[in-house]
């Protein structure tokens, strides 16, 4: 194999083209028993880490996933709860059942729950048979980026 193979895979692997990278601490929010094992079990296999949950306080986490249904609670409340831990750059992906599903969450209560927790939503993507997910982060400031 080349490096060139590698890279290839790494190019075809879903999760990798989702930002999950080797190393990544990833924590879990909202698991349940209706979530997605095999999208799970794949993050663990690309980060070679097995997921965090709510009550990981070691270090900061670069990436959460956050599964989230309608009924579950303030979706706002539960975004700004996935920050506390995650690193600086680092992304929300918010899982919600897909249309038609039981738990399904409108678009426009997403949109408006991400600019309440300061985030904003960069990509959208089908995860899962039943799941979708929203990446979202935090937006760069002018100080941030270097402008003034």
């Amino acid at each position: 194999m080349s490096a060139t193979a590698d890279h290839a895979e790494e190019r075809s692997n879903p999760l990798t083209r989702l930002g999950f990278q080797p190393g990544q601490v990833v924590q879990e929010l909202g698991y349940d028993d209706d979530c997605d094992e095999e999208f799970r079990e794949a993050i663990a296999e690309v980060t070679g880490n097995d997921l965090v949950d709510e009550d990981y306080d070691e270090d900061v986490a670069d990436v959460v996933i956050l599964w989230f249904r309608d009924g579950d609670g303030d979706l706002a409340d539960s975004l700004v709860d996935a920050l506390t831990t995650l690193t600086d750059g680092g992304t929300v992906w918010l899982l919600t059942p897909k249309t038609g599903r039981d738990g399904y969450v409108e678009p426009s209560d997403i949109g408006e729950s991400a600019q309440t927790a300061g985030l904003s939503g960069t990509t959208t993507t089908a995860i899962a048979k039943d799941w979708s997910g929203a990446r979202l982060v935090a937006p760069k400031t002018a100080r941030s980026s270097g402008r003034k």
